[in-house]
């Protein structure tokens, strides 16, 4: 159930294409101290959010250490209960009724609109990221390579081929899909099994997203970004040295990355720069919402949210 904590958002809110659009070309970081274009929603909380999911009609949901989910309908955020003190690192959801959660100690959470449930993973690794296509097609992946999937009755373990720790998971269809890990390492599903990519990466990649089957980046340690063109991954000057930490966009032309420092990073089509965030805490994950706008959240419970009227 929910509880009665309540923050009321102080942030616009406009329509996601515009948000992306004035977000993105008003405001970047150049020498100059300009007012942020993010504006800073206060929470009760100063736990590490770790990652989001906005991706339906009416809801945002943020996880956190320590069990802590938070809601955000529109008008108000609540904290709701988890039913677990274990530290959430994923999210992801069907619908606004069907959301996964995934964490410390195999922990795998369902909400079905009314209640966040445990649900048993067969594993006590921690799992770090989960993504799927439908209620019925589901991948979490976590530490020593694991990776598991939900067919809509109960989770299974898949082979790997590796024991690389797997921090991302994203995929375009239920037989191409991407998991970014540890040491540069790329896996690719094809729905039959999962093959490793050559990606010439040698850092710790945490991220993945993309527009579509040939438009997919990935983002890791020390400002990497590479871009995979359905044939090959190249590496993109990203502007940064700071480790990338999460990436999400609304079109092949406009893709947000953050990570430590503070640092978000917006890609145009051509080229990524660096826009102003007016934090200097570690952001973790970047999601947005089709009525609610762009969010990043990271430590110290920050939850940033893009301005509507950024141009003036």
């Amino acid at each position: 159930m929910k509880s009665s904590i309540k923050w009321v958002a102080t942030s616009c809110l406009v329509v996601v294409t515009m948000f992306v659009a004035s977000c993105a070309v008003a405001y970047v970081e150049d020498d100059e101290e300009e007012a942020s274009p993010w504006n800073r929603i206060a929470t009760d909380t100063s736990t590490r959010l770790r990652d989001g999911w906005g991706g339906c009609s009416s809801d945002v949901f943020v996880v956190g250490d320590s069990g802590t989910i938070l809601h955000y309908d529109g008008k108000t955020w609540e904290r709701m209960s988890s039913s677990t003190l274990r530290d959430l690192s994923g999210i992801w959801g069907a619908s606004c009724n069907d959301v996964f959660s995934v964490g410390q100690d195999g922990t795998i959470l369902h909400y079905d609109g009314s209640a966040w449930d445990t649900v048993s993973s067969g594993t006590t690794l921690p799992l770090f990221d989960v993504w799927g296509t439908s209620s019925s097609d589901v991948f979490a992946v976590g530490w020593h390579g694991t990776i598991l999937h939900y067919d809509g009755t109960a989770w299974t373990p898949m082979s790997s081929g590796t024991a690389v720790p797997l921090y991302g998971v994203w995929g375009s269809s239920p037989s191409d899909v991407f998991v970014v890990g540890n040491w540069g390492i790329v896996l690719h599903y094809d729905g039959n099994i999962w093959a490793k990519m050559e990606s010439d990466a040698k850092v710790l990649l945490r991220g993945i997203w993309g527009s579509s089957p040939t438009d997919v980046l990935l983002v890791g340690y020390d400002g990497t970004i590479l871009h995979y063109d359905g044939n090959a991954w190249g590496e993109m000057e990203s502007d940064t040295t700071e480790h990338l930490l999460g990436i999400w966009g609304s079109s092949s032309s406009s893709v947000f990355a953050v990570g430590h420092g503070g640092v978000i990073q917006h890609y145009d089509g051509s080229a990524w720069t660096r826009m102003y965030s007016g934090v200097s805490l570690e952001l973790t994950s970047v999601l947005s919402n089709v009525s609610h706008g762009v969010f990043v959240v990271g430590h110290g419970g920050a939850v940033l949210h893009c301005e509507g009227d950024v141009n003036e």
